[in-house]
């Protein structure tokens, strides 16, 4: 399979089958994030166990790059301390902005990595950054 059609197939799994979508009782954090200019609209909800995040929820709407995005990036995130949390939120920015292109230290992002190519897609950059974006209020 190329990587054009694994993109789509991961997005479209991520967005039609997200594993984190729905609301959290009782979260440590909660932000909301937006982008105004498209539409896209998230609350991401985080729970910790000391400084780890235990859980991670996000609900809302928007494109399905947005939607999928968030997803993967709870996958990576719970189990995570904070500031390992914000390295990969800053990782995976750096991806976006074409400014880290190593595929080795890009693997870190898992199935995040495979949003790389939206670095090309200038009106779908904000969409992908979203929640990273939100994550990276909330723990900043």
């Amino acid at each position: 399979m190329d990587l054009k059609n694994l993109y789509r197939e991961i997005v479209n799994d991520h967005n039609l089958n997200p594993q984190h979508k729905g609301e959290m009782t009782d979260p440590d954090m909660e932000l909301r994030g937006v982008n105004p200019s498209c539409g896209d609209d998230i609350f991401l909800q985080l729970k910790f166990d000391g400084d780890k995040i235990s859980d991670a929820m996000f609900k809302g709407s928007g494109c399905a790059i947005s939607q999928a995005s968030v997803d993967m990036m709870i996958d990576n995130i719970i189990g995570l301390s904070k500031d390992e949390a914000l390295k990969q939120s800053a990782l995976f920015h750096s991806m976006i902005n074409g400014e880290v292109t190593d595929e080795e230290e890009l693997e870190e992002l898992d199935e995040a990595y495979y949003l790389k190519d939206v670095c090309h897609m200038p009106a779908r950059v904000k969409c992908a950054l979203l929640g990273w974006r939100t994550l990276k209020e909330m723990l900043g």
